[in-house]
């Protein structure tokens, strides 16, 4: 799974996916392929491990030339990296097809398959589709029909590309869990993993809807069937040109305009790796569940806003998954003596991958007898991905404010997807499972519902302009969002702030408590909700402003000095991610009101590459 791109022309498409696949290197991947439908009506393929330069060095040896093509950049979950399991695979000298995703129910097909004669070159699930499709063609010589019979058998995410030899004008797609859009052009048409692909060749696309199949045909032509089998139209949408990383587009700072991304960014991290019921465990890499399936324990690492994140993957995973976790931060971790259980897994989260004492860290345990290594990073092709055994791509993209935002939450989306699957090879209920994926699915929408209350929080910001201290308070895996509210505040706004767990109130903190100390707590509708209420109470005894984060159903009511903003109910595994925006916004607003450097702020720096 990683990149796609095909086309349907009237000119030579080598050049087309060469450059799309140049496009899609950001990504991070391991080989590289491409496959064409020649004038004479062969189908040539080209393939290498490594980088796309590798490939353009064979095309520059051996040129393909036609006018359908597919092409794809892989990254390993089935099959070591290696030119004969690069993309795209065949059946046959007739059929080529590229496929991002994973098909969990692969094994019983190629079994399947096997016992029908079909031989396999490669270890990969996707040429379990190649041969599935190149048998139901010779059934009924129809590759649109043929396609659509072999979706309904598998099982897990795909993004498809399909050619065909008996129909040498046509391309076929489709996609279920992993994103695929259609390049409309000027009696041409393409296919691709990521518009930005395409953006050589056009601006027009067509966002393929889940459960869609498309055939493009040479000339232009477009028919789009949703799942039922129905012809539908989809919207073109034309493509926004220019780099929208490096501009901050409708929004002041680039720190709103993150905040404002994570709908769609935590979307892209879930992408391909969720299952109708569970966690897709080969999204992680090649060896995963081989060593998921032996994790008996989990260290994770990491430093600042990603350790936050870490710690709140303690109450997931052993809460979820029933796995002993440890979380420490990185600076402290590899100067003490570190006790590693048997059968220990390494975690960990850097936003670049280049943090100085998180790689440090990763290189001081691959002494201490870990089992394994896993990254969860933001950067492919970093240092910290390139040194562990096993790694999750957050897709938060380019972010250029100092304090995160995007990469945070995406990082937790990550992280409940580890838990998911190492509940899943742990005996994690499968109700439960279930639950949270289906959860994790409309996390993007309501985001986006807590995203519309920017104007009330700001409203809320006045009151902390002449303030100089605040507290934040959670309970159980609120208590790590509360350290990350605050450390935002402080961030940015230089007021200072400290978390603690709403329990500890009385064990010290409560003595700062006045009319001039905010104090600001998350109250989702979860177990521990009756005891953070008895704590707020402590806090209004004493004369302190609240203010309060809470979940739609409480029924806690605004008074004097108790201030209430109601978010969408959300399921109390994920409430961690949701309450995340509204201090993200608190922090951003009261820094603005303050006057200080949003971007930029005093002190800091985006990447923390030395000790």
């Amino acid at each position: 799974m990683c990149g796609i791109v095909a086309a349907v022309a009237e000119r030579n498409v080598q050049g087309i996916l060469l450059e799309g696949l140049k496009r899609l290197e950001y990504r991070g991947y391991d080989s590289a392929g491409m496959a064409v439908l020649t004038a004479d009506g062969r189908l040539e393929r080209q393939r290498a491990a490594g980088k796309v330069a590798a490939l353009e060095a064979c095309l520059e040896a051996s040129p393909l030339a036609g006018r359908v093509g597919i092409a794809h950049t892989r990254w390993a979950t089935h099959g070591k990296p290696s030119e004969q399991n690069a993309h795209p695979h065949q059946s046959g000298d007739s059929l080529a097809v590229v496929h991002n995703g994973i098909i969990e129910n692969f094994e019983a097909l190629k079994a399947e398959l096997e016992g029908q004669g079909y031989a396999f070159t490669s270890q990969t699930d996707t040429e379990v589709i190649a041969h599935l499709v190149g048998r139901e063609f010779t059934l009924g010589q129809d590759l649109m029909a043929a396609v659509q019979r072999v979706l309904a058998m598998l099982d897990g995410a795909y993004a498809l590309g399909v050619i065909h030899r008996g129909e040498p004008d046509t391309l076929v797609g489709a996609r279920k869990g992993s994103p695929l859009v259609v390049g409309v052009g000027i009696e041409e048409a393409f296919l691709a993993s990521d518009p930005l692909a395409l953006l050589q060749v056009t601006d027009r696309f067509i966002y393929l809807q889940e459960g869609d199949v498309v055939r493009l045909r040479r000339g232009g032509s477009i028919e789009i069937f949703d799942a039922a089998g129905e012809v539908v139209e989809r919207p073109i949408q034309v493509f926004e040109h220019g780099d929208g990383a490096a501009s901050k587009g409708e929004y002041r700072h680039f720190m709103l305009k993150e905040i404002y991304e994570q709908p769609q960014v935590l979307a892209a991290t879930l992408e391909g790796r969720l299952g109708d019921r569970s966690a897709l465990i080969e999204s992680f890499g090649i060896e995963a569940e081989a060593l998921l399936s032996k994790a008996k324990q989990v260290h994770i690492v990491a430093c600042g806003t990603s350790y936050h994140a870490g710690l709140v993957a303690r109450y997931w995973l052993e809460q979820y998954a029933g796995i002993p976790t440890q979380v420490e931060v990185a600076s402290e971790f590899r100067y003490r003596r570190v006790v590693v259980p048997k059968d220990t897994l390494f975690v960990t989260l850097s936003q670049s991958g280049e943090t100085a004492d998180t790689l440090a860290a990763l290189r001081f345990a691959k002494h201490l007898g870990y089992m394994g290594s896993l990254a969860i990073c933001n950067v492919p092709g970093s240092s910290l991905v390139r040194e562990s055994d096993l790694t999750l791509m957050t897709q938060a993209g380019p972010e250029i404010g100092v304090a995160s935002t995007k990469a945070f939450t995406t990082q937790l989306a990550a992280l409940m997807l580890l838990t998911l699957g190492l509940g899943k090879v742990h005996g994690m209920d499968e109700t439960r499972q279930e639950e949270i994926v289906h959860a994790l699915r409309g996390l993007p929408s309501l985001m986006g519902h807590v995203l519309e209350l920017d104007g009330e929080i700001e409203a809320l910001s006045a009151a902390f302009a002449d303030k100089h201290h605040a507290l934040f308070l959670g309970r159980g895996a609120q208590f790590p969002i509360a350290l990350e509210g605050a450390l935002k505040l402080k961030e940015i706004s230089y007021i200072h702030a400290e978390a603690y767990p709403a329990g500890e109130l009385k064990h010290g903190p409560l003595a700062l408590v006045d009319s001039e100390m905010p104090v600001i707590s998350v109250a989702p509708n979860d177990a521990l909700l009756d005891k953070l209420k008895s704590n707020l109470q402590e806090v209004r005894a004493r004369g302190g402003e609240l203010y309060v984060f809470a979940d739609e159903s409480v029924g806690l009511e605004e008074a004097d000095g108790l201030h209430v903003l109601r978010l969408p109910h959300v399921d109390e595994a994920l409430a961690p991610i949701l309450y995340t925006l509204p201090l993200q916004l608190l922090s951003y607003h009261v820094a603005v009101l303050k006057g200080t450097d949003v971007d930029q702020p005093r002190n800091l720096a985006k990447s923390v590459t030395v000790e």
